[in-house]
This record gives C-alpha cells, structure tokens and sequence, in this order.
C-alpha cells in the first residue's frame, strides 16, 4: 500500500522528472481520495485559466472540469483570439493574466520545455500545470496512468509494461517510462523500429509484438502523431500494414495473461493501433483512465493551491 508522510505541495508541475516516488505516490493517493468524494475548502475565491495552443479534448476538458470541481472559477482564454496573434510572448500573456488575479493555469503548447522560461522568471507568481509540451513532457497524463495501473494491481513493483507505437513523437512515452521504471517497473517497448531510439534503449528493449503481449500485464498503445511526420512518410502510411505488424488485433488480444489490461491516452484510431472491438473489452481500461484524469487533475492543482496557502486544514 501507498505510503504517504505529507500531501503534494508544488509551486508548478510541469514535468515528471521533477518528482520522487513519494510525490507520485502523493498524487495518486490525493487523486484517489478525490475519487472518492473527498472535498477541500478554499480560503477565497481562485481563479484558473487553460492555455491550450495546441488541440486538445481529454486533456482540456478535464483539467476544466477537475478546477470546477474543486470550486475554481474558470477565466475563458481562446489562443484564436488572444494577443499572442499580435505578437505577445507568452510570458507577457501569462503575466496578464496573472494581473487580473489568475492564481492557476494549465498550459499546452507545441514548443518542448516551452515552460523552463516561465518557471526560471521572477515576475511569474502564477501556478503552471505543464498539459503537455511538444514531443516532452505529459506529467497528468502520465500520473493518471499510474493511478489507473496502481487501482488494477495495488503495486508497480515486477509489473511488465509494454509502450507501443509512435515512442518518439510521444511525450506519454517519454513521462511514462521514467516514472515506471523509477516506481520498479520493467518497462518494454514495440512499434516500427525506427521509432526506438539510444533515449527508450535506456529504459527498456524492444520486442516484437507477439512476443509483448503474451508476457506483459500492461499493453499501452499510442496513435501514429501524423501531425509531428513528414509529409512523405504519411504519404507512404498505411493504417492496415500497420494494425497488422504493430496493432493490438484481436488475435493479440487473445494470447494476452489473464489479469492484463490494456491501455491507450487517446484519442485512439480505431482499426490502427488497436482493433474497433478492443477499445471496449474487458480487459480495456481506456476510458477508466480518463474518468481517473479529473481527479488526477484536482490533485495537481490542489498541490500548487496548496502551496499557495489557498487551501483550508484538510483532514
């Protein structure tokens, strides 16, 4: 079992390598408690804004929905239509912002480490929640994973887990597979080859995908970022050569372990990386793992509003 000394507590969360065992393991306890009705009590009114500079449905609508549950105010904001078109840094948007009395924000945006200019300046007192970075970073989708695995095994420690697909355009591979191997457990890799660079050789080996599904108790799919490839290989991708070399079909599925599940951050190209009759099944925790991200979410940002002395006694 979880064992926790103190409650998260960060100026900003925005990247996994920031944190111990004992922090991830802090915000999953949090997020479980959240799941379970748990409630907190602010000192005053906060207010929250979501930058997304890149599209987003799970990611955006959850941290919306994690902030409104915890009694946030939520500040409209549309990249569409802000001063960043005119030329605005973002710094000075999110000093703005911080101006008008935002406490806390999630942000996504397509520049990897966009927030290490953010976090580094001194004139930046709001929260950051890091909702994604280019190819880097996903610190909530990836502790919404571990909740997700931590709920079905109680444990991480010996547990084999597989990332499939498209590992280097992928920030969950690249979040998940530090925080995996640093909970203990053994991470694995599968996909086209040119995919598995020196970075994911440091953490796992590859193996092909029949191997991969009959030992593994975690099968976690990505989706080919068509958006981060070059015009000419989408040109030459072919979605049924590649279900059938790297896809979870439902000839897989079959000589997967009993107590296995299957796994995917979504959005998911059904008939792709993974058969339209599996994103359902038993064994599928795809949707589960999004109900688990509002209350992974509530957890980071109570963590940053408790720092922030914005929060009540808990108890």
């Amino acid at each position: 079992m979880m064992q926790i000394t103190k409650p998260a507590s960060f100026e900003n969360v925005v990247s996994m390598e920031d944190l111990s065992v004992e922090d991830v393991l802090s915000f999953v306890h949090d997020a479980t408690e959240f799941k379970a009705g748990k409630q907190i009590e602010l000192k005053r009114p906060v207010y929250a804004a979501n930058l997304f500079f890149e599209n987003s449905t799970r990611t955006h609508t959850s941290f919306e929905m994690a902030e409104r549950k915890l009694g946030l105010q939520v500040v409209n904001f549309d990249p569409a239509c802000s001063s960043v078109n005119k030329g605005e840094t973002m710094g000075d948007t999110i000093k703005t912002l911080q101006a008008i009395g935002v406490d806390v924000m999630a942000i996504r945006h397509k520049k990897n480490e966009y927030y290490k200019d953010l976090v580094s300046d001194p004139n930046i007192h709001v929260g950051i929640a890091n909702a994604g970075d280019g190819s880097g970073q996903h610190p909530s989708q990836s502790l919404l994973d571990l909740m997700t695995i931590y709920e079905e095994f109680g444990h991480f420690e010996g547990l084999k887990i597989a990332i499939v697909g498209d590992l280097t355009h992928s920030r969950v591979a690249h979040s998940n597979m530090e925080a995996l191997t640093m909970l203990g457990a053994h991470v694995y890799f599968g996909g086209p080859k040119k995919w598995y660079t020196d970075e994911f050789a440091n953490y796992g080996e590859w193996l092909p995908m029949d191997e991969l599904v009959s030992q593994m108790d975690v099968m976690m799919l990505l989706r080919v970022q068509h958006e981060r490839i070059d015009a000419n290989e989408n040109g030459a991708f072919s979605a049924a050569d590649y279900h059938e070399k790297y896809g979870l079909t439902l000839k897989r599925e079959a000589m997967m372990p009993d107590q296995s599940i299957i796994m995917h951050p979504a959005p998911v190209n059904r008939g792709v990386e993974i058969a339209d009759e599996l994103v359902e099944c038993d064994k599928s925790r795809i949707f589960r793992q999004m109900e688990n991200g509002v209350f992974v979410r509530m957890a980071i940002m109570t963590s940053m509003l408790r720092n922030r002395d914005l929060v009540k006694a808990e108890y």
